[in-house]
C-alpha cells in the first residue's frame, strides 16, 4: 500500500525496515549463506570483468547490507571496507567474514551521507556500490559527493544498479504503470521483503526514491569524477518473453582523476 510521506523520517523508518529484514535474510534461501559460505560467489560476471584486477587493492562498498558482495570482492584480493547504516547487517558480515576466514576485511556501521566522518576521511583504490542501493537514498547529488570524497586520486567509483526503466513495468516486465520522472517520495506500507514476500515483518514501512540515470551520471561529474562508461544490461529480475529486450541493469565507472 502506497501513501503521502507526511511527516515520515525515511532514515528512520528505512533502518527500522532494513533491521527487521536482517534475520529473514539470513534464514532464508534467497541469499543461500550456506551456499556463500562453501564458496558461492555473488558478484556477476559483467561487474568483474569492468572492475577488473581487485588484488592487493582498497576497496569500500557503501550500503553492504550483509556483506556478500565486500567478501565475493576480498575474496578476489580486495583489502575491504563494507558501511551499511543497519547494525544487525554489519553483525552479520562480520560473522561471515570469521566464518569464512577472511582477515582483509572490516565492517563499519554508519548511513551513507555519513561515510566520509565514520572512515575518518580515509580514501579508497575502488568505491563500489551495488543492486538497490540508491533508491534508498533522497539526495543523489550528496550521495555523489559523498562517493567522490572517499576515492583516492588515481582510483574511481563503480556503480552497478538496477536500471531506473524497470521501475516503470509491472511486474511482468512488459507494461507501462509507473512514471520515469516521478521524484517524489514513494512511502510504501506493507510486509514482507524481496526475498521473502511473506515475511512477517512489523516495521513495514519503508520510503523509496527514484533516480533517473542522467540524474546520476550529471551527480557524478558534478562532483568532479570522470565518467569512463555508462552500460547498460539486458540482464535483471524480469522474466521478458523472447526476444524482448530492456535495459534492467547499468553500471557506471567513474574515475577521480590525479
Amino acid at each position: 500500500m502506497t501513501r503521502s510521506l507526511g511527516a515520515t523520517d525515511w532514515r528512520t523508518a528505512n533502518r527500522a525496515n532494513w533491521d527487521e529484514r536482517v534475520p529473514i535474510h539470513v534464514a532464508g534461501s534467497f541469499y543461500d549463506l550456506p551456499g556463500f559460505v562453501a564458496g558461492r560467489n555473488t558478484l556477476r560476471d559483467f561487474e568483474v570483468a569492468e572492475v577488473g584486477e581487485v588484488a592487493g587493492k582498497e576497496l569500500l562498498h557503501l550500503q553492504c547490507h550483509i556483506g556478500l558482495d565486500t567478501l565475493s570482492w576480498a575474496r578476489r584480493g580486495a583489502i575491504v571496507t563494507g558501511l551499511d547504516f543497519s547494525a544487525p547487517a554489519v553483525e552479520v558480515a562480520e560473522g561471515l567474514a570469521a566464518q569464512i576466514g577472511v582477515t582483509t576485511a572490516r565492517f563499519v556501521t554508519a548511513d551513507v551521507y555519513d561515510a566520509v566522518q565514520a572512515l575518518n576521511g580515509r580514501t579508497f583504490d575502488i568505491v563500489y556500490t551495488g543492486f538497490g542501493a540508491l533508491c534508498w537514498l533522497p539526495d543523489i547529488a550528496r550521495w555523489a559527493q559523498t562517493a567522490a570524497d572517499l576515492v583516492a586520486p588515481g582510483g574511481f567509483l563503480y556503480l552497478a544498479e538496477f536500471h531506473p526503466f524497470t521501475d516503470v513495468l509491472a511486474e511482468d516486465g512488459r507494461t507501462v504503470e509507473g512514471d520515469y520522472f516521478q521524484r517524489d517520495p514513494i512511502v510504501v506500507d506493507a510486509p514482507g521483503t524481496y526475498a521473502d514476500p511473506n515475511a512477517p515483518i512489523t516495521a513495514g514501512l519503508t520510503v523509496e526514491f527514484l533516480h533517473g540515470v542522467g540524474d546520476v551520471v550529471s551527480a557524478l561529474a558534478a562532483a568532479g569524477l570522470h565518467l569512463e562508461f555508462l552500460h547498460e544490461h539486458n540482464r535483471g529480475h524480469f522474466r521478458l518473453a523472447a526476444g524482448q529486450r530492456v535495459p534492467q541493469v547499468y553500471t557506471v565507472r567513474a574515475a577521480k582523476v590525479r
